[in-house]
């Protein structure tokens, strides 16, 4: 299971890489069409890493069967795998998949630019404190 997350790893912090190589430097550039649909998807894929990743500690640690993407996020923080601030974090990333997926109502092109812009840090954070999890089991 290890090497199955470290490969999953590798492939979020590709697909970071790729969207820092794209992130426009201001609003006005990420409203390009082409730009903005490409922040999207390299976006979503990344939270879907993410939730992967987590779906893969959840078995590694055998916390049973989740229901559903929330329950994954509850299962690692009931058993303190991760801290509560982080599961916040790991939520507010699936809340901005989901609109992006399933566009409820409207993408607001502003809140999702502003989220490539300062929330971008946070994958970061989370594959380090992945790593660290791996590295003291």
């Amino acid at each position: 299971m290890r090497e199955r997350i470290l490969s999953k790893i590798d492939e979020l912090s590709g697909y970071l890489e790729e969207l820092e190589s794209i992130k426009p430097e201001n609003f006005e550039e990420y409203e390009s069409l082409k730009t903005k649909r490409a922040c999207e998807r390299l976006l979503q894929i990344s939270v879907e890493c993410v939730v992967d990743i987590c779906n893969m500690i959840v078995s590694e640690k055998k916390l049973g069967a989740p229901a559903d993407e929330e329950d994954i996020i509850a299962k690692l923080t009931k058993a303190k795998i991760i801290p509560k601030k982080l599961s916040e974090t790991i939520r507010e990333m699936r809340g901005t998949r989901n609109i992006l997926v399933h566009k409820y109502g409207y993408i607001d092109d502003k809140i999702i630019y502003k989220t490539l812009d300062e929330n971008i840090r946070d994958f970061d954070k989370f594959i380090e404190f992945v790593l660290k999890f791996l590295k003291n089991k």
